[in-house]
């Protein structure tokens, strides 16, 4: 296949990108660099099959060209990170939404099966765990900036799945959990490369409130597998949504304590207030848990890397760059 992905040049999308590479295909990677870097393709770069376009998923025409000769399109390209969401709903909801409606609206004149990249945040107050793709969605308020994010991405799905029911597009839904590895930076609060440049520095892991609210941490290479046995099943899967993640819960203070272990740091863990980390607009959740019974039975989804191993390999590269630098 002829693969278009949106924001190739990100965490999940570059790991994505080479997947694909590898295994054949062809990608036509878009993305803004306004959170990615083309540092993330640089081995996608000297592959025969890859082209970059430097676009914005809002822009039309970028959109239209980028779609051209494809035989499908991942949709990744987002606004990400609770700092970057509570400062700033309104680019959140233009890129997230208005940004889903244009590659979806090209996808839908085109004909192109599209898997659209959704997220475990829909979930919401969700007092079901597991969470089910078939429970019910109860998300804050508007007057909270967080759930801006949230919205977005409901809205996403409700508008691929009219897609699909309407007009015949072929689409799937991916509610990707807490997804870990290398190329993820801390620069959007991302929690474990910021606790893991912390522990290396020897500086305190902050961790916000007291730490007993939960994560399921999925490594992006499980993430990636799955979403690749998607695009070549969306025939079969089409109308479809799933969970994508690991069902492992880990609290945060127990993830720092962890990661002073797996680095051999001195650090201590030092416990801040959210109020001092976040502005008006945050609320958190205390527990995120992902149900994927569904994608295991229909996908052969079975997420086999384990958190231990994704750290060390996070821990290997952020020493390697302190080393280049």
């Amino acid at each position: 296949m002829r693969v278009l992905v949106t924001g190739a040049a990100g965490f999940i999308g570059s790991h994505l990108t080479d997947h694909l590479l590898e295994h054949g295909h062809g990608v036509v990677g878009l993305d803004d660099l306004s959170a990615g870097s083309l540092d993330n393709l640089a081995l996608a770069r000297t592959r025969r099959g890859f082209s970059f376009v430097n676009g914005d998923v809002r822009n039309h025409i970028a959109v239209g060209e980028a779609i051209r000769g494809c035989d499908a399109v991942v949709h990744l390209a987002a606004r990400i990170g609770l700092r970057m969401i509570v400062e700033s709903p309104l680019g959140t909801l233009e890129v997230n939404a208005h940004g889903t409606e244009v590659v979806l609206q090209a996808a839908a004149r085109t004909g192109t099966p599209t898997l659209i990249a959704s997220t475990s945040e829909v979930y919401g107050h969700s007092l079901r765990f597991p969470s089910r793709e078939e429970d019910p969605i109860s998300i804050g308020s508007p007057t909270i900036g967080r759930w801006s994010y949230a919205c977005a991405k409901i809205y996403d799905e409700f508008y691929a799945l009219a897609l699909h029911r309407e007009r015949d597009l072929p689409v799937v839904v991916s509610r990707i959990f807490n997804t870990i590895g290398t190329r993820q930076t801390g620069r959007y609060g991302m929690v474990i490369p910021r606790l893991i440049g912390q522990a290396l520095a020897g500086e305190p892991l902050t961790v916000y409130g007291d730490g007993s609210q939960t994560r399921c941490f999925c490594a992006v290479e499980d993430v990636v597998g799955a979403l690749s046995t998607q695009l070549e099943r969306l025939g079969d899967v089409s109308g479809e949504i799933f969970n994508l993640g690991n069902p492992i819960e880990t609290t945060i203070v127990a993830l720092a304590k962890r990661i002073i272990e797996r680095t051999g740091s001195s650090s201590t863990i030092e416990f801040i207030p959210f109020s001092d980390v976040y502005p008006a607009g945050f609320e958190e959740i205390m527990r995120r848990v992902p149900d994927i019974s569904k994608a295991q039975r229909l996908l052969q989804f079975e997420p086999r890397i384990t958190l231990e191993r994704t750290i060390d390999a996070v821990i290997a590269t952020l020493k390697a760059r302190a080393v280049l630098s």
